[in-house]
């Protein structure tokens, strides 16, 4: 089922019919690429400036295979420490793909690729005052979503678990918190491994789900990439059409009262 565009999703004033955003690194060829791209639906995908240089003429059939999709793009300012290194990074991003979007990491651990939270605040307030729509990889922490919310972003992009691991929403408790205290979309950003937790994450109310890995490493990127975009859409409509309250004890599916043979047992 197809978005309706009454269900777009909505960031910065721009409405998108996916709620599907891909990555670009790790496939095994630009063919790969494109196909998963192709098979994903996606409105939006990511790169990051360091992979190529555009600018020198590098990877022209990455580039090319890019343009082609029809999808917009959205730098990313992977492998920063610092906030000045981001800032600098992304500043460098709007020149050479002429436009203000730009996922902002900052990274602050080695080991776990955990983005560290006061780079990344202090970047994000910088980029907003300059005309970014910034779109910040963060952890699932409430106050600094909540800061990152007063900075200006206008959509937050918390982690289900560190990148690349595959272990889907590892705080849940964090996560629904996220969503009921704060009134931006929220996309999932990093550390799905199956489409069944993008769904999830969907059902619990995520307006979005951005990933690579998974689909980049799986053995056909493409079959994944449909896979994931159906379990998407899934999660969405279940979400909409309102998940039913968990209980303690078993609730007949059939109605007993009035059955001919209804009795109770002594």
């Amino acid at each position: 089922m197809n978005p309706t565009p009454d269900d777009a999703l909505v960031l910065y004033d721009e409405a998108f019919a996916s709620r599907f955003l891909l990555g670009t690194a790790l496939y095994p060829s630009p063919t790969v690429m494109q196909e998963a791209i192709a098979a994903a639906g996606c409105d939006m995908v990511t790169l990051g400036l360091r992979r190529q240089n555009p600018a020198g003429g590098d990877g022209d059939a990455f580039w090319q295979i890019l343009r082609e999709s029809g999808c917009r793009l959205l730098p990313n300012t992977a492998g920063c420490r610092s906030a000045r290194e981001a800032i600098t990074l992304a500043e460098m991003s709007r020149e050479l793909f002429d436009t203000p979007w730009i996922k902002l990491e900052v990274i602050g651990d080695d080991y776990n690729l955990q983005p560290d939270p006061f780079g990344l605040l202090e970047a994000a307030r910088e980029l907003v005052d300059q005309g970014f729509k910034v779109l910040p990889y963060c952890t699932d922490d409430l106050v600094l979503c909540q800061r990152l919310r007063e900075a200006g972003c206008q959509a937050l992009m918390p982690w289900g678990s560190p990148i690349g691991t595959g272990r889907g929403l590892m705080n849940r408790y964090a996560l629904h918190t996220l969503r009921s205290r704060l009134d931006v979309p929220l996309i999932i950003d990093a550390g799905l491994g199956a489409p069944s937790q993008a769904a999830e994450a969907m059902e619990m109310g995520y307006d979005g789900v951005l990933l690579n890995t998974a689909v980049a490493k799986a053995r056909e990127p493409a079959r994944m990439a449909a896979a994931f975009a159906t379990a998407i859409d899934a999660g969405r409509q279940a979400w909409l059409a309102g998940l039913m309250e968990r209980r303690q004890t078993a609730s007949p599916s059939t109605p007993t009262l009035g059955q001919p043979f209804w009795h109770a047992k002594g």
